[in-house]
């Protein structure tokens, strides 16, 4: 998955509003919050992001 850099830059978290980072380098593509006490990872399924707070998994 691919998000374009535009729409990239317009999305945040729902839980913070902090910006979220493309992940695509493992198994599951995911978007991760870059705020420091957040850093909920969202998926993408189908190549659409699912920003729901309770679908996050959190850090480890």
């Amino acid at each position: 998955m691919a998000l374009e850099a535009g729409l990239l830059s317009i999305l945040a978290c729902p839980a913070c509003h902090a910006p979220l980072d493309d992940r695509t380098g493992d198994d599951t593509p995911e978007l991760v919050c870059t705020s420091a006490d957040c850093a909920l990872a969202y998926p993408v399924r189908d190549d659409i992001p699912v920003l729901l707070v309770d679908e996050a998994r959190r850090p480890a």
